[in-house]
């Protein structure tokens, strides 16, 4: 059957082959037909010898000499009509920077929004924002907002779609606003430095202007992107006139300097051993680097990277054995991500790179009576390399290098104290490479290195892998004017290392080679590499009236492996997805516009076993009043899971429903509200609930407050506790034990958010968290390929539970204990943060942050009182202080 599954494999992948030649052969037939979509507007900036003052006024001799336009249509709420109140923009250069000044008329004072918000927000004020393709690729752009408030937000589109934003762009650059009698004035200052583009004499930009009116529902633009057309920079119009913009040697330097002092409050949890008194005070410095090679390529450098946040990672008690994901928060990372990313909107492809993996905590945990783990890895330095070239390809290149890791322990009975090596120093490389074709076409190039000098294997570092490498290529086709997408990948992955890493690899809980109940894998204990594959094809329509649909196939080895340096949950899978969507982005008497698509989804492993099947309807509707509903039904069939045994056979799935429901009101409004409901059930007695709810109100013009409870209440009938040996015959000898497990879970986030001005904020961030767990009826696995449980207590077996909460089984001659696995977990972390620009890229933190945690409570975790024992919780306080200095040179 493997031999028939794989050839089927092969069939496929064949035809898939076919296809994608034969849109190589008709892709440029289609891409010559993008023109007849394009808009031809043309806008001129003027140049100055000397810029004008940077006050939101408008007064300076350029301005009047400057080519205004004014020519706005409505996107919302009517489509094609003329713009309802009047909108001047200009643009002038000098040697160093782009201005552009802004005249927005209004029919009256309380018209204009100018509630405040934070750096990078907008809220619901009015606001500016000017879109610049500057490598007139018709697929990037840059975009820069200002509100009425006279606060800036930027991002980065990565894509030709007008909602897709990477927001991790973060220039240096400023802005001005003023109130007038008839409205308001914005100036804006972008540095050529901020900016990449191709070097050129003469350059030509693409061009989008938007006016946001939120308390008219108003979006007026200097070009529409239709409703029914996914698109953005590909429509956009032209800025001409920047003449001998002069590529730059940019340096730009960011040290920083912080300090943190760290209080318990309650118990110590490092009472009675040796670290009782370690020291609450710590400093470090670090610098970030970088130095411009031309208009279009940056080096940039850092040593010692910072993290920088405001909202504390969110608390959660994880019962299944994946790892939990993190977003990327450091800015040496963040900025100039998406030319690492091979994995945009439109493709399926793996991701190579996940930049959490650098600095991260040690995968592998010392063992004794208390730990004290290291949070993280420390990283001696780091380089990437980013741009465009001239040529169209873009490039991404990035080195890292990080030290050791030790966790430190004790042994109380001994007094023993030790130091566990648990990581070693380790080397980082990432290349990307993508080369555009054509209006928005592009194929690429990943490869990711990752080597570990791991020596003799001190500690437990012989269970990691001494070097691991991944490559892939990948394409995207735009055709008839971005109305079909396809695109397409392949790569591979390579890990060498001692036997114990890779059996380590063999057995995690992405691949489970040692499942008894199959012979296309097995696990080797001698082996020292691991190689796989990955390939996958997708095509959708994302623009028309009215149908748009999609489908993909991937295609994932058993020895595929991606989490050296990567990001990959599970491999030996083959994936099929279908869906279909009608839509109506015409308003209506009762409705603005819907949607209604169905989807479904499959998954097979290289035994051809469906592990996953599930079957879609979802619906999306607008509101006359812009308020939003959406309602997704799932259906999912029975199928067979590798997974639920962790590592044993198959184990049957219950078929089951899943509804969720979102319904939100107008998002432009200054006071918001959403509610998120989720429930489902399943024919083996599992189901439950999960109520979120989100209210947002701005009762000052400087004041946000958010509230967001979260309640789950919840069954799982078939929650994994244990595998021991002395089986039975029909399970392979082991005992696969499972349990019914009731999730009770409250939280409750809030945010308060006072804006000083533009520039300074006073950020607070706060999250109790209460979780419990309650085990009953455990039972193993009947048969392999099975659903049922043979229940402890009945079938000839005994079952008691002492007073600890253990329990003790006995089946014919066997007797053995389960551990007590119930849980009651309080947690309260909290963030307050003082932010304040103090001078254009240099910003002064003060941070007060609190962590605390309880586990051994007891009591409903959905009670209001719950949420109050996470206060009282045991934790520590650090207040810590960051300094970071912006110097521009070149």
């Amino acid at each position: 059957m493997v031999e028939t599954f794989d050839r089927r494999i092969g069939q496929r992948v064949l035809a898939m082959a076919w296809g994608v030649l034969l849109v190589l052969a008709w892709g440029p037939r289609a891409l010559a037909q993008e023109s007849a979509g394009a808009h031809s507007r043309g806008l001129q900036a003027h140049r100055v010898d000397v810029g004008p003052v940077l006050d939101g006024v408008l007064d300076d001799g350029v301005w009047k000499e400057a080519l205004f336009t004014s020519d706005f249509l409505q996107k919302e709420p009517e489509q094609g009509t003329p713009a309802s109140v009047k909108t001047e923009v200009a643009f002038v250069y000098d040697a160093d920077a782009l201005y552009v000044g802004a005249r927005m008329s209004s029919q009256s004072a309380e018209d204009i929004e100018t509630v405040m918000t934070r750096r990078d927000e907008s809220g619901s004020a009015e606001r500016l924002i000017i879109s610049l393709d500057t490598y007139r690729d018709r697929r990037t752009a840059y975009s820069f907002a200002v509100t009425a408030a006279g606060v800036r937000v930027d991002w980065y589109h990565p894509d030709d779609h007008e909602y897709v934003r990477d927001l991790s762009f973060n220039p240096v650059w400023e802005a001005r606003t003023t109130r007038t009698a008839d409205g308001w004035v914005a100036e804006l200052r972008i540095p050529f430095s901020q900016l990449r583009f191709d070097a050129a004499n003469e350059q030509v930009w693409g061009l989008n202007i938007n006016r946001v009116i939120p308390r008219h529902n108003e979006d007026d633009f200097w070009v529409v992107v239709p409703r029914d057309i996914t698109g953005w920079s590909s429509r956009f119009g032209e800025l001409s006139g920047l003449r001998d913009v002069a590529p730059t040697h940019r340096i730009e330097l960011l040290p920083y300097v912080t300090g943190d002092w760290s209080v318990d409050s309650g118990a110590n949890p490092r009472a009675g051993t040796p670290f009782e008194d370690r020291r609450a005070y710590s400093a470090r410095v670090g610098l970030d680097g970088k130095v411009g090679l031309g208009p279009n390529l940056n080096l940039d450098v850092t040593v010692n990277p910072d993290f920088g946040q405001i909202d504390a990672d969110p608390a959660q008690v994880n019962l299944t054995d994946f790892e939990v994901v993190v977003a990327e928060r450091r800015p040496f990372f963040t900025e100039g991500s998406q030319l690492f990313n091979n994995n945009n909107t439109n493709n399926t492809g793996p991701a190579y790179f996940y930049s959490r993996r650098i600095g991260a905590a040690p995968r592998l945990r010392a063992s004794a009576d208390y730990v004290e783990p290291s949070r993280a890895t420390p990283i001696w330095g780091a380089a990437k390399l980013t741009g465009r070239l001239s040529s169209g390809l873009s490039l991404g290149v990035l080195g890292a290098l990080t030290g050791e890791g030790h966790a430190e322990t004790y042994d109380f009975a001994s007094g023993e104290q030790g130091r566990v090596k648990v990581d070693s120093r380790t080397g980082f490389g990432v290349l990307r490479a993508q080369q555009e074709l054509g209006k928005g076409s592009t194929v690429g190039a990943t490869l990711t290195t990752v080597h570990r000098d791991i020596g003799e294997g001190e500690g437990r570092t012989g269970e990691l892998a001494r070097e691991a490498y991944t490559g892939g290529a990948d394409f995207r086709l735009r055709l008839l004017d971005g109305e079909y997408i396809v695109s397409g990948f392949v790569g591979g992955s390579l890990v060498r290392g001692e036997p114990a890493a890779l059996l380590r690899l063999q057995r995690s809980s992405a691949r489970y080679f040692q499942r008894p109940d199959q012979s296309y894998v097995h696990v080797d204990p001698e082996s020292r590499s691991m190689a796989g594959y990955t390939l996958g094809a997708k095509v959708i329509r994302q623009s028309g009236e009215h149908w748009l649909w999609n489908g993909s196939v991937g295609v994932e080895s058993p020895g595929f492996e991606l989490n050296e340096l990567g990001r990959l949950s599970t491999t030996d899978d083959v994936d099929v997805n279908l869906g279909v969507t009608y839509r109506e982005t015409k308003p209506g008497t009762f409705l603005r516009g819907y949607k209604v698509g169905l989807l479904t989804y499959g998954n097979w492993n290289h035994g051809g076993t469906r592990t996953v099947n599930q079957f879609m309807l979802s619906s999306e509707v607008t509101f006359p009043n812009f308020w939003e509903a959406s309602l997704l039904l799932t259906y999912y069939p029975r199928a067979f899971s590798d997974q639920l045994t962790r590592g044993g056979p198959l184990m049957q799935t219950p078929q089951g429903l899943e509804a969720s429901l979102i319904v939100n009101n107008n998002a432009s409004g200054t006071n918001l509200w959403e509610v998120d409901a989720v429930a489902w059930t399943y024919e083996d007695g599992s189901g439950g609930s999960t109520v979120k709810g989100t209210v947002t109100v701005q009762p000052l013009r400087n004041l946000r407050l958010s509230l967001e409870p979260v309640g789950s209440l919840y069954t799982d009938a078939r929650q994994y506790m244990a595998t021991l040996e002395d089986g039975r015959e029909e399970t392979y000898a082991r005992r696969y034990v499972f349990g019914t497990v009731r999730r009770r879970e409250l939280a409750l986030r809030l945010r308060a958010n006072l804006f000083i001005t533009p520039d300074l904020s006073l950020d607070a961030y706060a999250e109790p968290f209460a979780s419990s767990g309650v085990f009953s009826a455990p039972g193993e696995l009947a048969r392999a390929r099975g659903r049922q449980l043979r229940r402890y207590g009945q079938d000839g077996t005994s079952l008691s539970r002492g007073e600890e909460g253990d329990w003790d089984v006995t089946d014919g001659a066997s007797s053995f204990q389960l551990g007590n696995q119930d849980f009651n977990v309080r947690s309260f972390r909290s963030n307050v943060v003082l932010r304040w620009e103090w001078r254009p890229g240099s910003t002064l933190y003060a941070v007060w942050q609190q962590d605390r945690s309880a586990d051994s409570l007891r009591g409903n975790a959905l009670a209001p009182r719950a949420l109050g024992d996470a206060l009282l919780s045991p934790g520590g306080h650090t207040f810590a202080l960051k300094l970071s200095w912006w110097f521009p040179a070149g």
